[in-house]
């Protein structure tokens, strides 16, 4: 039986054992600046694949930096968790199957759970009479394709053998053969979707005879015990990762968004504060240097000049539930509080680079790694061009404050990259490693999610055509009235915000209340910004005189322009894609009016 104890942030050594008997043996590590790791055989999905919160894609990287294009493709040891018989969420993501049956939701879906689907989340793992019931030694005996491959969870039973094949991770799935799915999905809470439980209750077989051997079972660990405490005003999505948007309401009451308010998109754990205290250290390395240049945040602070730059943050998810209204979409659902604006302190990124001698003509790709980990230690990884990072017009920065506060625990305690005008998933907290590369970043949020692929998809396609989402496009909402409200003034007033990417300005935001025949232009509030390096958002407001003696339904709608003279389009029709993302169309806010209560 496989024991877990609370304390342990690492794969039991069985587990590790069963899967490399069932894939046949050990094989040799490699250094991966400075950690080692497992390289495996090469394993393409046949099929494409979204595992927002699950790391699968992952290269290593020699002692230059440099990576190996040829050790790049899926790794086997990623875990069940990031597998197939569930789906992550968080950032997001669905992973899809070569047959409908065995499509599963990645992450939390934008509509609410139906009765029925309240039903299967009761019924899943029960123990069912009309099927056999096996030993737990029974279930641990099928670890092979030969004799079966079983799995349990809760009281159940389940034959994935014909499932492993079909699995995009490869045979990632294997990590979890002879045993419980629990210790892999309690790291992640929205496995528990009905849309999965329903998929796992078809490979059901049977249930597990009760012993003693059932306490240490699903004696699991706790992944999130470090989490820090959050603002009850905050609206999550998620809990474990903790994911969660900033009221609409709150987000225009002032120009900066304040820390507590500020949204929180987490892909896995937050790391523990007080060990970052002690023992943090960014580390610098990859091609053009001589030997890996390492910095304290104190060392960045005197050595550096400080800068502070006010910028918006947006996730590429943002105003996903308005794209979910036109087509069913996957990801988190977030509204339109996925964005919030904050003066950030810290160090440019390109005098850094410029102090320990990395030379630009080298480097096409400088990636950041967080100490935001997953189940077997690997970091959550982006990338952004070297030619952003460089610039020091883009003011890439190295934050260590936020607000003029400490880096809260949520958002990269101690020290985050923030990249003004890309979006979040780019942006990496907890920042320990930068890499100089040729290539972008291997990881799985860099060539699996945040990419948008063709509208008539209904399946992604591999990455192979789809470039990673860097810089986001112009992009409005309505923030005040809320949907439903009652007005019952003569004049309605509409407050929202605007973005958009890559240093672009807000030139213009018009408002409609009879669906685009008259507009409103708004008044804008965007700060003192540089022309082509405005970063934060611009608030808006606007004042539109409603008919007299009018009871009924209206609609309001927004769209901005930008400084490229970019503008929202009307609908999704060629912006849909299937994971929701850079949802920009017209922004419409329903509001009940009555202005016959005036009279």
């Amino acid at each position: 039986m496989w024991k877990f104890t609370a304390a342990t942030t690492t794969l039991p050594s069985k587990i590790v054992a069963r899967f490399r008997s069932v894939r046949g043996g050990h094989r040799p590590a490699v250094a991966c600046a400075g950690v080692l790791r497992d390289p495996v055989s090469k394993v393409e999905p046949d099929v494409p694949v979204h595992r927002d919160l699950c790391p699968g894609a992952r290269d290593y990287h020699t002692s230059s930096g440099q990576s190996d294009p040829l050790d790049y493709n899926w790794r086997a040891r990623s875990l069940l968790w990031k597998a197939a018989l569930g789906t992550l969420a968080l950032g997001g993501g669905i992973w899809l199957f070569n047959r409908p049956s065995l499509a599963l939701a990645a992450e939390a879906q934008p509509n609410k759970p139906s009765k029925k689907d309240d039903d299967i989340l009761a019924r899943a793992g029960r123990h069912r009479p009309d099927l056999p019931s096996y030993s737990y030694d029974e279930v641990s005996d099928h670890t092979s394709r030969e004799k079966r491959i079983w799995v349990t969870f809760k009281e159940g039973v389940y034959d994935i053998t014909d499932f492993v094949d079909s699995h995009p991770g490869g045979e990632t799935i294997l990590m979890a053969v002879g045993g419980p799915l629990e210790p892999f999905w309690d790291l992640y809470g929205v496995h528990k979707s009905a849309h999965v439980f329903k998929v796992l209750e078809d490979l059901r077989i049977g249930n597990v005879l009760p012993d003693k051997d059932n306490k240490q079972l699903h004696e699991v660990v706790n992944y999130f015990v470090k989490e820090p405490k959050r603002h009850p005003s905050l609206k999550p999505h998620t809990e474990t990762p903790f994911n969660a948007e900033t009221p609409r309401k709150m987000l225009v009451d002032s120009f900066l968004t304040p820390n507590e308010l500020f949204f929180v998109r987490n892909h896995l754990p937050v790391p523990d504060v007080n060990e970052l205290q002690r023992n943090h250290t960014l580390e610098l390395t990859g091609i053009g240097l001589k030997r890996p240049v390492s910095f304290k945040v104190g060392d960045l602070k005197k050595k550096f000049k400080i800068y502070k730059i006010t910028t918006t943050i947006q996730c590429s998810g943002n105003r996903r539930t308005d794209m979910d209204k036109t087509k069913p979409v996957k990801g988190l659902p977030w509204d339109i509080g996925a964005v919030s604006t904050a003066e950030w302190t810290g160090v440019k990124l390109s005098d850094v680079l410029e102090y320990i001698g990395a030379d630009e003509s080298k480097v096409s790709h400088v990636i950041f790694q967080g100490h935001d980990r997953d189940i077997e230690g690997l970091s959550y990884e982006a990338s952004i061009p070297a030619a952003t990072a460089f610039d020091p017009r883009r003011e890439v920065i190295l934050a260590f404050e936020m607000n003029g506060k400490e880096l809260p625990a949520d958002h990269g305690y101690p020290l985050r990259v923030v990249a003004p005008g890309i979006i979040g998933a780019r942006q990496v907290k907890w920042l320990e490693r930068i890499i100089l590369s040729e290539q972008e970043s291997m990881s799985f949020w860099q060539q699996k999610d945040y990419k948008i692929f063709n509208s008539s998809a209904a399946v992604e396609g591999g990455g192979v055509t789809a470039k990673a989402i860097q810089e986001y496009p112009v992009q409005s909402a309505i923030c005040l009235p809320e949907p439903g409200a009652t007005i019952t003034d003569d004049y309605l007033t509409v407050k929202g915000y605007a973005l958009s990417g890559g240093g672009n300005g807000i030139i213009r935001v018009d408002v409609t209340i009879d669906g685009g025949l008259t507009w409103f232009e708004a008044k804008l509030h965007s700060s003192d910004q540089m022309i082509h390096r405005e970063w934060a958002w611009t608030i808006w407001e606007t004042s539109i005189p409603l008919p007299k003696e009018h009871r009924g339904e209206i609609e309001i709608a927004v769209k901005a322009t930008d400084s490229s003279h970019d503008t929202q389009p009307e609908t999704d029709t060629g912006i849909w894609n299937t994971r929701g993302l850079l949802e920009t169309k017209w922004h419409r806010v329903k509001v009940n009016v009555d202005t016959r209560k005036q009279r």
